[in-house]
């Protein structure tokens, strides 16, 4: 089972990602990864700690010679900005954040909630799923996100292939795949910040080269869609997750909404296994099961919480009205959060990957996907 616990503060001394059940045999692309770290960090509207930080990793387990072994692979993350035994608590909680609730739980501090609680956290999410999504691309899966809405703008897509996808992504200042809107974007985050208030919107991911039979039927906690739910709710901001047509499907008659099955024998050596369907209005899942289809899901982020015009709130002391507290903080992070969902989804398929084809090498995973290509196409 391929599984990632996460450690550290956001002002800590660094953060942790430990991998647990990743195949031996991949050559590890640390300088990807890195590259990840550093997109986690960019896009317009984010805020001065992304200067203050060079997010990169450094590999402390479970590699020799930049080859995995199967065992525990652990990634560290430095923060330069480490000062977390200096800070002063918080007085006052910042609706929208885990702050009250946080501190009433554990009957302690705010500052000792919100470190943890931070985004930061997604610098080693990030890594782990970056490590994940190399490994996917040994078997030509790959997982793909952006920005689809910031704000009110909603930002056609303008391209169909993942080539062109990643490429007009990698030249929008937001992460959208159509830089012709960027200015506009950039319009709605110089106004909110302006108003000292923050942006949210809502961000695309497009899992390509599926195989059929990844997640289970049998169990609730095996289906793959709500796997992949559960890992893009838990990410900082998120508050709503759809997969396919999502909401919209409970608008439509069910033949407005099923995607019709096809068969052509030319198509038998690919995924699909000669199946194919005319839309993909599922989402690429079916029964919490793949079925040869792009996986497409999409989550929306709120505006992140802090802002530097405050809403009204208590002081913790003497439960006074006041405002709340400010904390250095982004305008908006939805190109952050792209990056982000793209490679916690990417960390999710490579485990239902892993128990579907086994997990101990990479080379026994290959074999072991050809023989099942092999039988599925014998049926």
């Amino acid at each position: 089972m391929l599984r990632y616990l996460t450690a550290g503060e956001s002002h800590g001394k660094a953060l942790i990602a430990l991998i647990d059940g990743f195949p031996a045999g991949l050559q590890v692309d640390q300088a990807a990864i890195n590259r990840e770290l550093k997109r986690r960090q960019g896009g317009y509207g984010r805020g001065a700690r992304q200067k203050l930080e060079s997010d990169q990793i450094e590999i402390l387990s479970g590699t020799w010679q930049g080859v995995t072994l199967g065992s525990p692979i652990c990634f560290q993350v430095a923060n330069h900005d480490y000062k977390i035994e200096r800070l002063k608590e918080l007085p006052r909680p910042r609706p929208g954040h885990g702050d009250l609730s946080g501190s009433i739980k554990y009957l302690s501090s705010i500052r000792g909630v919100l470190e943890r609680a931070s985004a930061r956290e997604t610098a080693a999410r990030v890594a782990a799923g970056a490590l994940a999504n190399q490994l996917l691309r040994e078997f030509k899966i790959e997982s793909l996100a952006f920005v689809a809405e910031l704000g009110s703008l909603k930002i056609p897509c303008l391209a169909d292939t993942p080539e062109k996808l990643r490429m007009n992504r990698d030249q929008s200042i937001v992460y959208s795949t159509n830089p012709d809107f960027d200015q506009q974007a950039k319009q709605l985050i110089d106004e909110a910040t302006q108003d000292g208030d923050t942006l949210g919107g809502i961000v695309e991911v497009r899992v390509t080269g599926v195989p059929f039979g990844l997640g289970s039927h049998t169990q609730w906690d095996r289906k793959l869609d709500g796997r992949l739910a559960q890992a893009v709710m838990s990410i900082q901001a998120i508050k709503g997750v759809e997969i396919g047509l999502g909401f919209e499907a409970a608008r439509r008659r069910g033949s407005q909404v099923h995607d019709s099955i096809q068969y052509d024998e030319q198509l038998k050596q690919s995924h699909q296994l000669g199946f194919e369907r005319p839309s993909n209005n599922a989402g690429g899942l079916e029964a919490g099961m793949t079925n040869g289809q792009p996986i497409i899901l999409r989550a929306a982020m709120k505006p992140i919480s802090t802002l530097r015009k405050p809403l009204e709130s208590i002081s913790m002391d003497t439960k006074q009205p006041n405002t709340a507290s400010y904390e250095r903080s982004d305008v908006c992070a939805v190109s952050a959060a792209s990056v982000i969902v793209e490679n916690v989804v990417a960390f999710e398929v490579a485990a239902s990957l892993i128990e579907k084809f086994g997990g101990d090498s990479i080379k026994e995973m290959q074999e072991r996907v050809e023989l099942f290509q092999k039988l599925a196409r014998e049926m």
